[in-house]
């Protein structure tokens, strides 16, 4: 950041010392500059190097304390340096990024205090996602297949009991070749599971009792009747669309930033955070092993993390653990954005090397011994009181601590933190229609198609249409026909099978693929692998 010739005297010995812990010789971000005794110093630059933002970060405080703007700024840097960036976007704030920011005497004046003389309002490439399309972007969904047993029901909310016999119908689904596509597939699967034929081939698998079974499909329609069977189907996410750069005009190879709109949040918390970690569980499992590069090739921010761990199952709970641990190797940087530390397992929070502390407050007992722990959470410091600092931090600023470029924790600053050079507002509502319109995800996203699944084969078999060819799957020649009607969608037009085609689907190849292992492989969150 360069300081324009601004004048600020000669930085004390405290100030001097701290910033010299952030004088790193890479490409960083600038997080601002240090303030010690309530004066700030504009020479004293507290930042963060790229090539440590894959070892993971949290970025917390209390409501109104500046974690947004925290975010937007980061975004902003991230994308000028060519790095992708997924974010959630709870309130619209952050669409602002597509639309250049505003000078304002606060601004002037967050320039002095940062030494920020090249601040120049800037948009940023951004694209635009919505949940199954509803709202405002492009559609993002994922199959109930890809999505998996453990995720799932975390959504749903099932104990270890139920969430062991949803695995049991996810498993016999996928040796069986009945695609889960959506929440009619998984309802069809279960239904026919609990008939007397269903029952008897799940009997191996150690079987389904009828009562837990009767639990999941009331906790499924609860789903659907919140709306939720918007979200799985197809055409999927290709989670390798997330890492984008511009390739043409004034902004040629710079990251793009990926926003998912999560106006609803308070409707659907559980379903929303978990849809997220099965992105980020994705984008594991896809992407090749890279080890530390000079930068990331994604920044991925959770907001509202702490939603993502209520009432989280173990075997979640060590899923996101490993997850976290891996994913730094595939050039993915994760950070976790809630109100307090102590809202992320230790197991995670024991992962993330860079800490960006907004204000908390100290209301209550519960609240002072919360603001106890996180101090515990920082390396230890004479420079300041962090325990008081920590209450008495103002809009905009933080306590920071990140990892120098030799993986060291760097000293605990107080940071002021610049203005983002974009919008600090919702983005006006037709730049983001427009923009939405103009995407090529869009193009290839928007319009939902129905191939065929699970739904349609058990219901076909039901009405005795189907070939009786016992390697094409199940007889549910007693199966209740399943309720209730798949609404409709635009199925894609079959074209002439080739004869590859024809030699795939034959019974006598599944047949072979069976008895070779064929099933679908299952990983960590006991998600599937992408469907080619």
């Amino acid at each position: 950041m360069d300081t324009g010739g601004l004048d600020s005297g000669p930085m004390s010995e405290i100030t001097q010392r701290i910033a010299q812990g952030y004088a790193f010789d890479g490409p960083a971000l600038e997080l601002g500059t240090v303030v010690h005794d309530g004066q700030v110093d504009p020479q004293a630059r507290v930042r963060i190097p790229l090539g440590m933002l894959n070892r993971h970060g949290l970025i917390a405080g209390a409501t109104g304390t500046g974690k947004t703007k925290t975010l937007q700024l980061m975004a902003e840097q991230l994308s000028a340096a060519g790095v992708a960036v997924f974010a959630p976007d709870i309130k619209s704030d952050l669409s602002g990024l597509l639309t250049a920011g505003e000078s304002n005497d606060k601004i002037a004046q967050r320039v002095t205090d940062t030494g920020d003389s090249t601040w120049t309002p800037t948009a940023y490439p951004t694209e635009f996602f919505a949940l199954g399309g509803v709202g405002t972007g492009t559609p993002l969904r994922a199959t109930v297949t890809s999505f998996g047993p453990i995720l799932l029901a975390k959504v749903l909310g099932l104990n270890d009991t139920q969430e062991s016999a949803l695995s049991l119908v996810f498993h016999w689904a996928d040796t069986n070749g009945l695609a889960l596509l959506d929440l009619a597939d998984l309802r069809a699967v279960i239904g026919y599971l609990t008939s007397e034929e269903g029952s008897k081939q799940l009997k191996e698998l150690g079987g389904v009792a009828k009562s837990t079974a009767g639990v999941i499909l009331r906790e499924i329609s609860e789903l659907v009747a919140q709306g939720a069977e918007d979200f799985f189907g197809e055409p999927e996410l290709d989670t390798a669309d997330l890492l984008r750069r511009t390739a043409d005009g004034d902004n040629q190879g710079r990251g793009i930033i990926n926003l998912l709109e999560l106006a609803d949040l308070q409707n659907r918390p559980a379903l929303f955070s978990t849809f997220l970690m099965w992105l980020l569980a994705d984008l594991y499992e896809e992407l090749p092993e890279v080890g530390d590069l000079d930068q990331p090739k994604l920044v991925f921010f959770l907001d509202e993390a702490h939603v993502l761990f209520n009432d989280a199952s173990p075997a979640f709970l060590d899923a996101v653990t490993q997850t976290v641990r891996l994913v730094r190797s595939k050039g993915i940087g994760v950070f976790f954005v809630t109100q307090r530390p102590s809202d992320v397992p230790d197991g995670v929070l024991a992962q993330l090397g860079n800490r960006v502390q907004h204000a908390l407050r100290a209301y209550t007992p519960a609240d002072a011994d919360a603001l106890r722990k996180t101090v515990r959470t920082y390396p230890i410091t004479e420079d300041y009181d962090l325990e008081q600092a920590l209450t008495q931090l103002g809009t905009g600023e933080a306590v920071v601590t990140v990892l120098s470029e030799h993986g060291a924790p760097t000293p605990v600053a107080w940071c002021r933190m610049p203005a983002p050079r974009s919008l600090m507002a919702p983005a006006p509502t037709q730049a983001v229609q427009a923009a939405i319109t103009n995407s090529v995800l869009h193009a290839k996203y928007a319009q939902e198609v129905d191939r065929e699944s699970a739904y349609e084969r058990l219901s076909a078999k039901v009405h005795g249409t189907a070939e009786q060819d016992e390697q094409d799957g199940p007889d549910p020649a007693r199966a209740p026909e399943p309720e209730p009607a798949r609404r409709q969608r635009t199925r894609e037009p079959k074209a002439e099978p080739t004869i590859v085609e024809q030699i795939v689907a034959s019974g006598a190849f599944k047949s072979f693929l069976r008895s070779a292992g064929s099933a679908i492989g299952r990983r960590m969150f006991g998600t599937a692998r992408r469907r080619r």
